[in-house]
């Protein structure tokens, strides 16, 4: 995470008053992917990479928003904020005032400044940290104050009905809530949840394969599609299953003929997914390393091979994990289509890991890869 005290240091020079700083991390997910939708189960970890907003009020009627990442300012009168997207990276920020709007909150002349860290179209969900990290900037001066899941929901509604990304709730729920050395599972249907302790002597090791994707893009949409498809067969025969998450492996066994062959893969993804995270969290809490390992690896080649949201890279990055010493598990993590894999590695080996990943990677397809050790760490906040 960039430094705050450079962050109000930048505000200061470009503004003219000292901010106020707000905190909101990404997130790797460890188990438990493309379930939120279907409101099943997912277990994410908040990650020190994060996003950082600086802000003050101002006398002159307008909203001005700087990304010190973009090195880009944008100017807008407070009473003519975007009603919609423009693609542009300003629509997160402007989605979150939109939906505070929508709330009943007037939103103040203000200078907001972001600047953040989390590795853009990585799947470590740089999106929900600029999201979180907004809402409880403007919310500090428009006077809107929401409970963790409250404020997870606004910001999920910001990413669906502005910027467009048909995203579950899982990003902006574990930047908004998650807990210092710490994963959390979970329940997307009513998002209830508990925390499962990650063992000291254990790191995140996050491996960016340098394929990035884009959430918005028609694959994840393609497969959103299908899985609700999957789900629409089910409840013909069951009308009580509104999502994939009370439908069970052997409703597809008994009516899987009638899907397309896509529908039924990404339905036994979703389903069999929500029932490995929960026995994944039980595995974590009993510090059941090895089933924990099984898990992952389960996950891993079923997002792969049921999902088809993996890409050769990714699928390389796991295979060239699995012997290296200290590793506990590795899978893909994120939206899919590229990103990062994320590999649960004993600490002393973490290094060690770290460097022989990359050498074995950078061999087989011929990218230099970006490894970093993380630690699960607090949820969004004031500084």
């Amino acid at each position: 995470m960039h430094d705050p005290a450079e962050l109000r240091s930048l505000h200061q020079a470009r503004f003219g008053v000292e901010p106020a700083i707000f905190v909101a991390p990404g997130r790797v997910n460890l188990i438990g992917e493309h379930t939120d939708y279907a409101e099943g189960f997912v277990m994410p970890a908040a990650i020190d990479f994060a996003t950082l907003a600086g802000i003050s009020p101002r006398t002159d009627g307008k909203v001005v928003i700087y990304s010190e990442n973009y090195q880009e300012e944008r100017v807008f009168d407070t009473d003519a904020l975007p009603k919609m997207h423009s693609r542009h990276w300003s629509d997160y920020p402007l989605g979150v005032m939109a939906i505070l709007a929508g709330e009943g909150h007037t939103i103040p002349p203000l200078s907001l400044s972001i600047w953040g860290d989390v590795p853009l179209g990585s799947g470590l969900s740089s999106s929900a940290a600029i999201e979180v990290a907004t809402m409880l900037a403007v919310g500090s001066l428009a006077g809107a104050s929401y409970p963790g899941p409250v404020l997870a929901r606004l910001c999920q509604r910001a990413e669906n009905e502005f910027v467009g990304a048909n995203a579950g709730i899982m990003d902006q729920f574990i930047s908004a809530n998650g807990k210092k050395d710490h994963a959390l599972l979970l329940d997307c249907r009513d998002l209830s949840y508990k925390l499962a302790p990650i063992p000291p002597d254990v790191e995140l090791v996050i491996a960016n394969t340098m394929v990035k994707h884009a959430v918005t893009g028609g694959e994840y949409a393609t497969r959103r599609a299908e899985v609700e498809a999957a789900c629409a067969v089910i409840a013909r025969h069951r009308p009580e299953v509104k999502f994939l998450r009370d439908a069970t492996l052997d409703d597809l066994a008994r009516w899987g003929g009638e899907m397309t062959p896509e529908a039924l893969k990404r339905g036994r993804h979703i389903i069999s997914e929500s029932l490995r995270t929960v026995a994944a969290a039980d595995a974590l809490l009993r510090n059941d390393r090895k089933e924990l390992g099984r898990l992952m690896a389960e996950a891993h080649w079923s997002y792969s091979r049921d999902f088809e949201a993996s890409c050769i890279e990714a699928d390389v990055m796991v295979e060239q994990a699995q012997d290296l010493p200290g590793l506990i598990g590795a899978r893909l993590t994120g939206g899919g289509f590229g990103g990062c894999t994320v590999n649960l590695v004993e600490a002393i080996h973490a290094a060690e890991f770290r460097a022989r990943l990359a050498e074995r990677y950078e061999a087989k397809i011929g990218i230099k890869p970006e490894i970093h050790l993380c630690h699960a760490s607090e949820g969004a906040r004031k500084l």
